[in-house]
């Protein structure tokens, strides 16, 4: 009997034994899971506050994309708007001028275009060609202009004058229509500026 409790004796510390070995491991064990947790958690954190600010980067990106898309759409209204204005101006006006009185002004308006042109191409030997509208007023603006003479042949135009240089080197185009083409961009840029479009 004594030797059965000597042997009870032996397991139970064996079983002691063993038992706290197995405690220090787990303990030792949960120690270390604990420190890789708390190690880990700065990273985790830092993880999450740069997909967070990735992610409002993106928004960014996007809203600015949506609002550069949507400037863009309103600003290309704003000049179609402005286009089709200016195209209105433009026809009404030439719509004026094809009907206008050619009297008085209209005369004087003729002698300026041929004084103009003779200075444009450095000459006053020169062939003016005008629609039938203006002939007798371009005939009768002539006796101002010595060495300038009228073609027999018409143009289309609203009015004005086309010239040429005698030896036929030069042309200067100074009929209305051009006139209003060459000022259109012009115009253009003003009424823009005006009212704030394609700045």
């Amino acid at each position: 009997m004594a030797s059965n409790s000597a042997l009870e004796s032996t397991i139970d510390k064996i079983l002691k034994n063993t038992e706290q070995d197995i405690l220090a491991n787990i303990k030792s064990g949960l120690d270390d899971s604990q420190q890789n947790l708390d190690a880990a958690v700065p990273k985790l954190e830092s993880e999450y506050d740069k997909i967070i600010s990735d992610g409002k980067k993106e928004a960014d990106k996007i809203e600015k994309q949506i609002t550069g898309s949507a400037d863009i759409e309103a600003r290309n209204k704003q000049l179609m708007a402005l286009e089709e204005a200016v195209d209105k101006v433009f026809s009404k006006l030439l719509d004026q001028v094809a009907n206008a009185d050619r009297s008085g002004d209209y005369s004087n308006l003729i002698k300026t275009l041929i004084d103009e042109a003779t200075k444009i191409l450095g000459t006053s030997e020169i062939i003016i060609s005008t629609n039938v509208k203006d002939k007798d007023i371009v005939q009768s603006a002539l006796s101002q202009f010595s060495g300038a003479e009228l073609s027999s042949d018409t143009i289309d135009c609203l009015g004005g004058i086309k010239v040429k240089s005698k030896d036929g080197a030069m042309t200067f185009d100074n009929t209305i229509d051009a006139r209003i083409e060459r000022m259109k961009p012009l115009i253009r840029k003003e009424i823009a500026a005006k009212f704030g479009v394609g700045n």
